[in-house]
């Protein structure tokens, strides 16, 4: 290392022992040349600080003067010659120095005092103590603590150099070796803190401890848990490596040890050992396991996987892969799969059973920023139709309670331009899990052309009917398959596809009518190409309907007209600003339309049904079209005439906050609309029935409330069967009800229904999985992931209890409730009636209660129901979860730490539900 220059930043110093002497100015010019050639510096205070009384004998009081800048040889006219060269004690680098109350340089021990908030910066290392002791002859430096004036200790020294950080009782360096003695040092590593009695620093990547304690706990006066370390070396960011070992839990010794160990220590991701958890399936028969284990790659900066797997001693095994993925600004996804060979009871035994499930999740993000007019995103769910019922390695709620599992994978091209042009391609599947049957579209085209207006003006905005005239261009291809659970993935499930192409093209114009109206016309040619048809024949030797397959081309054409007229309705009615409903306002927009299309009977044929006698019974019109997946054309002529009104009523009222200068706005109605139909064309039942809609927000916008009813105004006849007359006509009421609906959800807390806390990370699996957004059907529980059951402990407010025990009880509350009325043909019955509720409850700052349950008021019975404890353990994590009845009646009790590095110390135990046979 190069020599360095001395430094001249000694600021103006006085010297209390120092007469006018000449001897004495020279004698302090010297020890001031002295202490610049070992490179000491000082930083200037803020302020002032007084002259300490204390006579000096030997020791020089230096206090420094902030109204000085000038260098100590400019303010002596003495010129002093200062030697450069440097001897093998010198330091290499700059010693900055600094404290609160005093510096005292003492010349025959040759060390140097700062008391009071001392700082030493040397290189990369930073100290900071109460009190610093400087030996320049050693080339070392002792930092401590202090005693305030009630005779406790404080000031603790911080040994900063570089990443890492001791904060012990005592420390004392050598700048030339590098080494250092550490008395009672606190270490913070990769989320873990090792306190040591004794620690002895061999450089900078070596630590050698004596009966040092490790621990995650936050508390590390008094940790509730530990590992003590009799002898141990500790490699910071790398591993700590241990002799013997074991745990104690606030401070009693357990039998958890090693008789060695190695903590590894890492700022990135390694590859390692996931240890499985063990313990006996009693309800199943399937012996002891060992669940969860295997070995985790961190492959690159960009990729991770995981692979685990279970084992049952009755030969049952499952295997999963996880994968995460990302590129900054491009992407981020997740990948897994898993696998289950499920063995019940034994071989020979009457209810002895044996299957195979499987599913596979895959969800890719794309960064917004990445690509505007490209983008690929997936979001997949599929696998065995009864994974989710018989899976021994999670308990989803919301998915055994679904039926449907859906799946799409897509990928959108944007064309900017006048027009734009925007085209897609997606795969899709959804699959009912009671059926088993599986729709799929392998794969789905769209394109399109923006709206392009022929007669609009180059400039300036569009007028009248014929500048608003426009029209698009929209093509459809699909190629769809159905197919069962058990063809899933073989070639079979490809032979009855079926593909084709829908072109779109609407015209459409508006203008304003009479100032006040608007009116809207519109035409749409339709054009369907499909490569399956059909041809039907009715063979009289037999007397069955014979229909055939066919592949090839075909195409057919149709074409419609619309148009219709509408308006806004404003209507306020004032009450007067003492009233306590001061006004309510009514917005209505009535609608009138009329839509015609022709029929299309040359896509038509006949096929006669002849008895044995060789009658002609009757003849049957049908379409080869009805293999085509986009429909087929109409063979009746329509006209019909449409009528809506939608409704927005809101009102005005007093505020009860005296402050408010405003009145306060409240929703009556969000919507409230009618509609129905008149068809011209029809011979008979040209009403269709009216349909009334509505929804609400009540209490603060927490609870919404939505209703609907149809109203027919036809009669039935003694049959139940909907005859042409009126029911007012046949002795009844104007309308008929023939359905109605009711639900609200509603929600609120302790906090002035502010916030929800309901775990966010488990009500995200279940909606990735299929599921609800909420929790009223129970929380997932994925005891191969460990993220869902670490769920609110580390988010709680670090509140301190009053001695009185004055505490606060958060809470929250979910309903969810549905009525459902059937009258069409008279059974005028409730179709379905339940409530479903949820909630979490805080009933000490540690103990959390939840439940997810209902009343099904039809059946008369609850509905499923999960209850759910958790601890919090301060540095661990306990959780129970209660399914009590039902089907799968289980339950699941797990005990761990919290720190990631020591995750997997834990303990879990849980009683498997009851075989469904």
């Amino acid at each position: 290392m190069a020599v360095q220059k001395p430094s001249h930043t000694f600021t103006k110093i006085h010297l209390k022992a120092l007469r006018t002497n000449h001897y004495q100015i020279l004698f302090a010019l010297s020890f001031t040349v002295f202490m610049n050639t070992f490179c000491f510096s000082q930083d200037i205070p803020k302020t002032k600080p007084s002259i300490d009384p204390r006579p000096v004998s030997d020791s020089v009081k230096v206090v420094i003067d902030s109204t000085s800048t000038l260098p100590i040889n400019e303010r002596f006219q003495d010129s002093i010659k200062i030697d450069t060269t440097k001897s093998e004690s010198f330091l290499e680098g700059q010693v900055k120095y600094t404290a609160t109350d005093y510096v005292s340089i003492n010349q025959r021990q040759q060390k140097i005092y700062l008391y009071n908030n001392a700082e030493v910066y040397y290189n990369d290392l930073q100290i900071t103590a109460g009190i610093i002791v400087i030996d320049y002859e050693k080339n070392e430096i002792y930092a401590g603590r202090i005693k305030d004036t009630l005779g406790e200790y404080s000031q603790r020294p911080v040994f900063t150099q570089g990443q890492d950080v001791i904060e012990p009782d005592s420390i004392r360096f050598n700048f030339d070796t590098k080494r250092a003695l550490v008395w009672n040092s606190k270490t913070e590593q990769q989320g873990g803190t090792i306190i040591a009695e004794k620690t002895k620093k061999e450089n900078d990547s070596v630590y050698f401890i004596s009966r040092g304690r490790y621990t995650t706990a936050e508390d590390l006066e008094d940790p509730e848990y530990y590992f003590l370390i009799r002898k141990g070396k500790v490699v910071p960011g790398k591993k700590v490596v241990t002799g013997l070992t074991n745990m104690f839990i606030y401070d009693v010794p357990t039998p958890i040890g090693l008789p060695f160990g190695f903590f590894p220590l890492t700022n990135k991701r390694t590859s390692g050992v996931i240890i499985p958890s063990f313990g006996e399936d009693t309800a199943n028969d399937r012996g002891y396991f060992l669940q969860n284990g295997g070995y985790y790659f961190a492959i690159n900066d960009y990729v991770d996987l995981a692979v685990l797997g279970d084992y049952y001693t009755n030969g049952s095994y499952g295997l999963r892969l996880q994968s995460n993925y990302a590129l900054r600004y491009k992407f981020r996804g997740t990948l897994n799969f898993r696998y289950e060979n499920l063995i019940n009871s034994e071989r020979g035994f009457p209810d002895f059973s044996k299957s195979s499930i499987y599913n596979i999740r895959w969800s890719h993000n794309q960064d917004s920023k990445s690509n505007p007019n490209s983008r690929f995103s997936a979001s997949v769910n599929l696998g065995s139709s009864r994974y989710y019922q018989e899976s021994i390695n999670q308990l989803n709620a919301s998915n055994f309670l679904n039926n449907t599992l859906s799946s799409s994978i897509s990928y959108s091209k944007t064309l900017p331009g006048e027009p734009q042009v925007n085209m897609s391609l997606t795969a899709t599947h959804s699959q009912n899990t009671n059926t088993e049957i599986i729709n799929m579209t392998l794969p789905t085209f769209q394109g399109s052309v923006g709206r392009i207006f022929p007669f609009a003006p180059r400039t300036g905005s569009k007028k009248g009917l014929i500048q608003n005239i426009n029209l698009q261009y929209n093509v459809r291809g699909e190629n769809r398959i159905q197919t069962t659970d058990s063809l899933f993935f073989k070639k079979e499930m490809f032979e009855d596809a079926r593909a084709g192409f829908q072109h779109n093209i609407p015209v459409s114009t508006n203008f304003k009518l009479l100032k006040y109206l608007s009116l809207s016309a519109s035409t749409s040619y339709r054009e369907v190409w499909t490569f399956n048809t059909i041809e039907r024949r009715f063979d009289q030797e037999s007397q069955t309907l014979i229909t055939t397959d066919k592949k090839g081309f075909d195409s057919f054409r149709t074409y419609n007209f619309g148009t219709s007229l509408g308006t806004t309705i404003y209507g306020m009615f004032n009450f007067g600003n003492d009233k306590k409903i001061q006004a309510i306002r009514h917005v209505m927009r009535p609608s009138i339309s009329y839509n015609i299309s022709p029929a299309f009977d040359q896509y038509y044929d006949t096929y006669e049904v002849i008895d044995a006698d060789g009658t002609t019974v009757e003849d049957v019109e049908y379409t080869r079209f009805e293999g085509s997946i986009f429909g087929i054309p109409g063979n009746t002529y329509g006209s019909s005439i449409g009528l809506s009104v939608s409704n927005t009523i809101e009102a005005k009222v007093r505020d009860r906050d005296t402050t408010a200068t405003e009145p306060k706005k409240v929703m009556i109605f969000n919507n409230l609309n009618f509609s129905t139909s008149y068809n011209i064309a029809a011979d008979s039942l040209k009403w269709s029935p009216v349909r009334v809609t509505g929804g609400t927000q009540l209490f603060n916008n927490k609870m919404s409330v939505n209703f609907g009813a149809t109203l027919d105004p036809y009669a039935l006849d003694n049959n139940n069967n909907k005859i042409n007359k009126f029911n007012i006509d046949n002795g009844g009421s104007l309308f008929r009800l023939t359905s109605a609906n009711l639900t609200f959800n509603y929600s609120l807390n302790s906090k002035s229904f502010e916030r929800d806390d309901r775990d966010d990370g488990a009500i995200q699996e279940s909606i990735n999985s299929g599921g609800r957004a909420d929790d009223l059907f129970g929380k997932p529980q994925d005891f191969a992931d460990s993220r869902f059951m670490d769920q609110r402990g580390d988010d709680k407010e670090d509140e301190t209890p009053s001695d009185l025990f004055s505490h606060k009880i958060p809470w929250s509350m979910r309903f969810a409730y549905a009525v459902n009325y059937s009258n069409t043909r008279r059974q005028n019955e409730i179709a379905s009636h339940s409530l479903m509720f949820s909630g979490d409850i805080d009933l000490t700052r540690r103990w959390t209660f939840g439940f997810s349950s209902g009343y099904d008021f039809k059946n008369k019975g609850i509905t499923y129901t999960q209850l759910r404890f958790e601890r919090d353990l301060l540095s661990w994590r306990m959780n129970f979860s209660w399914i009590p009845f039902s089907s799968r009646s289980s339950w699941n009790f797990f005990i761990g730490i919290k720190g990631n590095i020591l995750r997997d110390l834990k303990y879990d135990k849980r009683r498997q539900r009851d075989r469904r046979l």
